[in-house]
């Protein structure tokens, strides 16, 4: 494991996290609270906050090694970090929050902000790991 992994998994941590509060918490917070019967109130949910972090520990560890094993040499890093998070929207978010749509009684309206607002976290995420990973330029 090399230090621009650990460097790049605990960057992309951190922005997944404040991507998450600002979603989520900002942007979607009322919208989550006027659904009380499908999410836990927010004193009950701070105690499950450990299993969030978890999660965006692993996702982001994730994230650095899928990107690190698909870099393509000699394209440009913006490119490939914006490929990268269109493949990782539409493999994840896109899909993920469909399904919860199917099962569960969400309104439309939120489940298509959940998944704009997520996929473009995704594409900055994206960029953020191309740049971490831009070829060095020499001195």
């Amino acid at each position: 494991m090399s230090k621009r992994f650990v460097v790049a998994w605990i960057v992309l941590f951190v922005v997944w996290m404040l991507e998450g509060m600002v979603v989520h918490g900002l942007l979607l917070g009322a919208d989550y609270q006027a659904l009380p019967g499908l999410f836990r109130p927010n004193t009950e949910a701070q105690g499950y906050f450990g299993w969030m972090i978890l999660a965006h520990v692993l996702v982001a560890g994730a994230f650095v090694w899928i990107y690190e094993r698909g870099i393509a040499p000699g394209k440009p890093w913006l490119g490939q970090g914006i490929r990268f998070g269109v493949a990782a929207a539409l493999l994840t978010v896109v899909p993920t929050y469909l399904i919860y749509y199917a099962v569960q009684p969400l309104p439309g309206a939120l489940v298509a902000r959940q998944i704009v607002f997520d996929a473009i976290g995704l594409l900055v995420l994206g960029i953020i790991v191309a740049w971490l990973y831009r070829p060095r330029t020499a001195a």
